[in-house]
């Protein structure tokens, strides 16, 4: 009597079941569900895999970076325009640059732990490809540009609230913004008199310095700040001030 083989389990089946079972795993931490899970799939395949399983039919994430590249720059613009009404051209688009460039992108990947996710060649595993910092950058934009194409903006904007935008807020990117040049314009506006820096406490051993700045308009205190370096304190103080009279605007 012959004996039925078994199926053959190929290295090949097993990465596939795999990398589902791990983007599964994805879309339930980012609490994301795609409609078409090949996109999502795509979004991880950089073009060495492709190159090594030629024989199936994987598409790697080149398009998707470049559609991803012109929404998020759009959500990025929009955000901004919406945030900062008194910003000038000038400053939202330095502002922008700052949040979508390589560095920020790659910060923004490694947060989310995309880098595990990535489907690479042999080679570019081994020369460490898995934490190259374009390849990371590349593949956040290819995520958005696949969750654009799965469920559209609406849904991209989603995920950047939750991601993105809230470190805009909190001043992560106050490095590209000039918010003391911002403030003294808004304070001359409004003729209310000089504002004020002063750094009240310097905290930490001398090689990692924390410089805390208080900005004040008269005896009225705007805003506290902290920073590495006095300059960024001084941004973070005068950031908050601005928010400050904003809502003291609005009331």
């Amino acid at each position: 009597m012959a004996m039925k083989r078994k199926p053959k389990h190929t290295k090949q089946m097993a990465l596939k079941e795999s990398a589902k079972q791990a983007f599964e795993q994805l879309q339930k931490e980012l609490d994301i569900q795609f409609e078409q899970p090949a996109l999502l799939q795509q979004a991880f395949t950089h073009s060495s895999y492709v190159n090594e399983h030629r024989r199936r039919q994987f598409t790697d994430n080149e398009r998707l970076e470049f559609l991803g590249d012109a929404v998020l720059e759009l959500s990025v613009s929009h955000f901004l325009y919406m945030k900062y009404p008194e910003m000038a051209e000038g400053e939202l688009t330095k502002l922008r640059a700052s949040i979508v460039c390589e560095p920020s992108l790659v910060l923004f990947a490694n947060e989310l732990d995309f880098g595990k996710y990535i489907l690479l060649g042999k080679g570019e595993e081994l020369t460490g490809g898995r934490t190259r910092p374009a390849l990371l950058a590349d593949v956040f934009e290819s995520f958005v540009g696949a969750l654009y194409l799965d469920q559209g903006l609406e849904k991209v904007v989603a995920f950047l609230e939750v991601v993105l935008f809230p470190k805009v807020e909190v001043g992560a990117f106050s490095h590209a913004m000039d918010y003391k040049s911002q403030l003294q314009e808004l304070v001359q506006q409004k003729n209310t008199g000089t504002l004020n820096y002063e750094i009240i406490e310097e905290k930490g051993p001398a090689h990692s310095r924390i410089f805390v700045t208080r900005v004040s308009l008269g005896d009225q205190e705007l805003g506290l700040g902290d920073g590495r370096s006095k300059k960024e304190a001084e941004q973070k103080a005068a950031q908050l001030a601005i928010r400050k009279l904003q809502e003291t605007a609005e009331d």
